[in-house]
């Protein structure tokens, strides 16, 4: 019997058409990677102008059509949500009730994706830049009512938020906790290798696949996931880190790591967070 083939997951991928999009997935492919998950663009990145809530509904259909459309070269798992930085394009537009109103409705009808299948979990978080107070506890708010989607969708969040530290992943976690969602739901994107920490508080890492950063999270344990934060954005083309990054990252890492602690990141870790299945195949 033929042993089955390790399923490689590349956690927080973006695809944008007017970007290589299907051949970015090709070279993924090619390079061993098996599963992604594919994380909705911030409106104006897919040309998209929102007004209300319901204009979403456009970002989100044109992520699912780009899912469906590079769906030949590997499983396509969907995070759909907003993105924390929406808070001061819209403020400028509306102020900032009406873009937490706004916001608010964007993930509510993300969830109605969620519901129907479509979609694995939801994007938020709150900004990685300086912002004002009201500005902050608006974002803070946001989020917090992200998880009451996710808890009541039970399905997971991705959060896109500032550079991690052990007080603000224990203040995440708290604020899950709070509206009864577990912490183990919450995937805090862009996460640095602190797999310990993370595991304390209960957030579940994913961490950009440098080589350094994911030998030092082997280094503390194997609960967490990989991501390149590829961008697919033909004016930053060398942004953030390429398509070929985590198959290729993880077959560098496996002669000296073996690969049971890959199937862990790569199947069980995903399986276990979002609540899917990783398929697998025999060489």
């Amino acid at each position: 019997m033929t042993a089955p083939t390790l399923p490689i997951l590349d956690n927080h991928m973006h695809l944008n058409p007017s970007g290589r999009c299907i051949e970015a997935v090709k070279e993924f492919a090619r390079a061993g990677g098996t599963h992604l998950v594919l994380v909705s663009l911030p409106p104006w990145s897919l040309g998209i102008e929102i007004n209300r809530p319901d204009d979403y509904r456009q970002v989100f259909d044109k992520v699912l059509k780009i899912a469906h459309g590079v769906e030949s070269e590997a499983k396509v798992f969907v995070v759909l949500g907003v993105h924390p930085a929406e808070i001061n394009r819209l403020s400028e537009r509306f102020g900032l009730a009406r873009a937490c109103e706004i916001m608010k409705g964007g993930l509510e009808i993300a969830c109605e994706y969620v519901d129907k299948g479509l979609a694995v979990g939801l994007k938020s978080g709150r900004p990685h830049y300086p912002v004002d107070k009201e500005t902050w506890d608006t974002s803070n708010d946001i989020m917090r009512r992200s998880f009451e989607f996710a808890r009541d969708s039970g399905c997971a969040v991705q959060l896109h938020t500032e550079t991690a530290t052990e007080e603000a992943l224990e203040e995440i976690a708290g604020i899950a906790r709070g509206v009864g969602l577990p912490a183990e739901r919450v995937v805090k994107h862009f996460a640095p290798p602190m797999v310990k920490i993370c595991e304390r508080t209960g957030i579940f890492p994913s961490i950009l696949a440098g080589e350094d950063a994911i030998k030092k999270a082997l280094g503390e344990g194997d609960r967490f996931m990989m991501e390149t934060d590829y961008i697919d954005d033909p004016k930053r083309p060398g942004s953030v880190l390429g398509p070929k990054t985590v198959p290729r990252r993880t077959k560098q890492l496996i002669p000296e790591w073996g690969e049971d602690v890959f199937w862990k990141i790569h199947k069980e870790n995903p399986e276990k967070v979002y609540g899917v299945e990783i398929s697998v195949q025999a060489d």
